[in-house]
């Protein structure tokens, strides 16, 4: 513990990495100083954030983002972080040192994922104690956003150490800015549910908000899960991004049920996908003697179905045409 403490008070400094200039080491005897308050060219590259030498991180626990395909997309922050903390904790270490070796880094590396027990974060919580920098990773993208670390955020705070985002690359984001949808208010709803009855309630509870959606979803079930959105949400205009970055990538626009029918014929696709779906089309008021007579009609298949039928087809809210359906069930 002791050399734990020892080691992260170190004056030892990180690679720093610097646009079009070699990395280099403050305590390399050829690496030259400029005094930054006398010298504007050097001040001016400190508010840009591309001075040399980087400070070593203070102790805390630092969520890091990493290229979610293309690696020249990691951030020269990000670079300083992971080649300066005590120790780094990713998702799958295999992965993360692919990225690390990448940029010639070689930090204290061990597994931080979905399957850690109390007694890892247990393990951080105590290097943290003693004085460390601690830098957390998923295998793509940033940490928490559908990847592991909550937990460990949590107790880090709870524990009263700090915690510092490194910013970077997003998939959710990299797929709403190549969606051609609304991006003044949207909403991330993950991996849907594997079941198409699950999957399925879940969209009705998310067919009313007033926002662009995200989802993440697996090829072999893209097909299916577009399927249901179109016969949940109703044919929005959306949109399917994949292998975002890399070579591959391909972004496909069109209403859900155009993209449902597509996928079905040409079969999953493989990488990485994101399905951004557009906000409720905007729809004349319906009256309560339209919604009755609809909702009458679609009684016989049940008060959950007729109820969606209603939201779908005539874009009442779900529960104004639940509760109404339930009544009219009743007076039968």
């Amino acid at each position: 513990m002791a050399q734990a403490a020892m080691k992260a008070a170190s004056p030892m400094a990180a690679p720093v990495f610097r646009l079009g200039a070699p990395s280099f080491r403050p305590d390399d005897p050829t690496a030259t100083m400029t005094n930054s308050s006398s010298d504007p060219e050097m001040n001016a590259r400190d508010r840009i954030g591309a001075r040399s030498p980087s400070p070593p991180p203070e102790p805390g626990l630092y969520v890091v983002a990493t290229p979610i395909g293309n690696l020249r997309d990691v951030t020269l922050r990000a670079l300083d972080i992971l080649g300066g903390v005590n120790r780094v904790y990713a998702e799958d270490t295999r992965v993360a040192r692919k990225l690390l070796d990448a940029f010639g880094l070689k930090p204290k590396l061990a597994a931080y994922h979905d399957h850690s027990d109390a007694a890892a974060r247990e393990d951080i919580l105590s290097a943290l104690a003693a004085g460390e920098s601690v830098a957390l990773i998923s295998d793509a993208g940033t940490p928490l956003v559908s990847d592991p670390g909550f937990k460990l955020v949590r107790a880090v705070i709870e524990a009263g150490h700090r915690v510092f985002p490194i910013p970077g690359a997003s998939a959710l984001l990299a797929g709403l800015v190549v969606s051609g949808l609304p991006s003044d208010r949207f909403l991330f709803a993950g991996f849907l549910p594997v079941k198409q009855h699950g999957r399925r309630e879940a969209l009705g509870d998310l067919s009313e908000i007033a926002a662009t959606l995200f989802f993440y979803e697996s090829g072999p079930r893209l097909a299916e899960s577009l399927a249901d959105m179109a016969a949940v949400l109703g044919a929005r205009p959306a949109a399917v991004a994949r292998e975002l970055t890399k070579m591959f990538e391909e972004t496909r626009r069109d209403r859900l049920d155009a993209l449902a029918e597509h996928y079905a014929k040409a079969g999953a696709p493989k990488g990485e996908i994101v399905v951004i779906v557009g906000p409720p089309l905007a729809r004349a008021e319906v009256s309560d003697e339209a919604l009755d007579a609809f909702l009458l009609r679609a009684l016989p298949r049940g008060v959950k179905e007729a109820a969606s039928e209603a939201a779908r087809e005539l874009g009442v809210p779900r529960k104004r045409a639940y509760a109404r359906a339930l009544e009219l069930k009743d007076r039968a």
